[in-house]
């Protein structure tokens, strides 16, 4: 294929980004070298993959913050994963780094992540004996699980990026420090709005001085957010020190308001007890795992094989898996005695 397109495009980085932006033609490849594509440039071909498949589609169905909502409007994690590719594309294409790698990385972080949100990772965690991190998982996705254990080959940039998003030691290009802080400004806000719709608080309930500092909505919260982003960054990606300060106050609110309120996690334990068990029972009947997951407890042991299955479960195929195991019999005995 005549490769003049892809070639044009990785020449026009070089005329339009920043020194400092990582460039297509410069990536550290892909673990298992590939004909380069005559039109897509290696990172908008990673982004292609990435919403192409399949534990992409099921973030639609995986909690973001509150269990089986009545409503329409709720995040899932696939919102949420648009929110921060939303934002994380601005601040990229204003600094002028590269946009489609800021893109990739924003769509492939979350893709490891359980059903139940952060109560299905900390199930996992306890249950398994190498611990549970949903970013570790979701380089897991992309190398190993997807594709029937082929995984997408990502390139190095894209898949350090995921890897370092939420804590530890900072990606290695600044496209991927700015998922990290993207990650933050998408979740804290939203998770506002969520709260609110809930009837969980109100806007006014966040302090004064903490509105005044940040903006006294959604929008413009996050517009202050991202503008100080771009005001501060250059060497690495950040906030200034008081607006982080700011924003740490914030999130400090949050956790006693929102993250550990009963009534946004009433149902955790539970959806906590039901992976559990879900866990406990594959574990003993590993051959009733789908074929691609019998394979991996061959290679890589069965508590991984078992973790790997439950985290790319969706919440509504896990309330189906922990149904059909453990509510089927109970219900026949009820009917039939």
């Amino acid at each position: 294929m005549d490769n003049s397109i892809r070639i044009m495009s990785e020449e026009n980085e070089k005329k339009i980004l920043c020194s400092k932006a990582c460039f297509s033609a410069d990536s550290k490849g892909r673990v298992f070298p590939e004909e380069e594509c005559g039109i897509r440039t290696c990172f908008q071909r990673d982004r292609d993959r990435i919403i192409h498949f399949q534990s992409f589609r099921r973030l639609k169905h995986k909690t973001q913050v509150f269990l089986s909502p009545n409503g329409d409007h709720y995040r899932t994690r696939l919102t949420h994963t648009l929110e921060v590719s939303q934002i994380a594309r601005t601040i990229a294409r204003v600094l002028r780094l590269n946009e489609d790698l800021t893109e990739a990385v924003a769509l492939g972080h979350d893709l490891g992540h359980t059903p139940f949100g952060h109560a299905g990772e900390r199930a996992l965690n306890r249950l398994c004996s190498n611990g549970f991190r949903h970013y570790e998982q979701s380089v897991r996705v992309v190398e190993k699980l997807e594709k029937n254990g082929k995984g997408l080959n990502l390139t190095d940039e894209v898949k350090n990026g995921i890897l370092c998003h939420t804590r530890g030691e900072e990606a290695y290009t600044l496209e991927g420090q700015i998922i990290r802080i993207a990650d933050k400004i998408a979740y804290i806000n939203h998770d506002i709005d969520d709260a609110v719709r809930a009837q969980v608080m109100a806007e006014e309930d966040i302090p004064l001085s903490l509105r005044m500092r940040l903006g006294m909505t959604k929008s413009e919260r996050v517009n202050n957010m991202v503008v100080d982003v771009i005001n501060n960054s250059d060497d690495s990606i950040r906030m200034s020190e008081d607006f982080y300060t700011a924003f740490d106050d914030l999130h400090n609110f949050m956790f006693t308001a929102v993250y550990t309120n009963p009534v946004c996690k009433g149902e955790e334990s539970k959806a906590e007890d039901m992976l559990e068990r879900i866990y406990f029972y594959y574990i003993k009947n590993l051959d009733k795992m789908p074929d691609e997951y019998i394979s991996v407890a061959e290679t890589d042991g069965k508590e991984r094989a078992v973790c790997d299955y439950i985290s790319g479960m969706s919440d509504t195929y896990a309330l189906h898996i922990f149904n059909e195991l453990f509510c089927t019999d109970v219900l026949a005995r009820l009917i039939f005695g």
